[in-house]
């Protein structure tokens, strides 16, 4: 990887979900607080940095992602009724952070790590969906891009370790790489670098 194969790129969208006629705003970053991310580092979902990385700044954009080119159909089989006692800590089961609605990490058998949401807690079953938030959806982007540079070896590496992990060493920030946890962008808002 090399920096003039990375861009270092600023964007304001607003993301719309498409269900026949019917459309949802979902999410929108702003001109204070920009979607900022390098392309070519697996950050956006591969069909938005195709559309945006060859935009100049000033440039605006509208397109639309069909589900199965951003987060894939939902599937049913992607809901799981787990154990409750998988959720135990001290012999207890945890419902401050386990209950319906909560966002919660898991592993598999081969340490995968990944994310689930809580949908219901019984008696001696918890049942998570495995399935993106944003599964099933078209998703509709109109925007307009702030800012398209090379990115410097410093801005890559940078987030090269928010991405591994090892979070912001300048603020502590973006811990495990989840920087939309913290309020940040997609960069390190903790710090304003990205």
């Amino acid at each position: 990887m090399t920096e003039k194969d990375n861009k270092m790129m600023a964007v304001t969208y607003r993301m719309e979900s498409i269900d026949g006629d019917e459309r949802e705003m979902l999410e929108e970053a702003s001109e204070s607080q920009p979607f900022q991310f390098i392309t070519g580092m697996g950050i956006t979902i591969p069909d938005f940095e195709d559309a945006v990385k060859d935009l100049a700044a000033g440039d605006a954009f509208d397109f639309t992602i069909p589900c199965a080119r951003a987060y894939g159909d939902y599937e049913d089989e992607r809901v799981l009724d787990l154990d409750k006692c998988l959720f135990e800590v001290d012999g207890r089961f945890d419902s401050e952070h386990i209950h319906p609605d909560a966002i919660i990490p898991l592993q598999n058998e081969e340490g995968q790590r990944f994310q689930a949401q809580v949908v219901e807690v019984g008696t001696d079953k918890v049942k998570v969906d495995l399935n993106h938030p944003l599964a099933g959806y078209d998703l509709h982007f109109t925007g307009k891009v702030l800012l398209s540079r090379a990115a410097t070896l410093e801005e890559m590496e940078h987030m090269a370790k928010i991405l591994s992990g090892e979070g912001c060493s300048s603020c502590g920030g973006c811990q495990g790489g989840d920087c939309g946890s913290n309020g940040c962008d997609s960069g390190c808002g903790g710090c304003g670098k990205s």
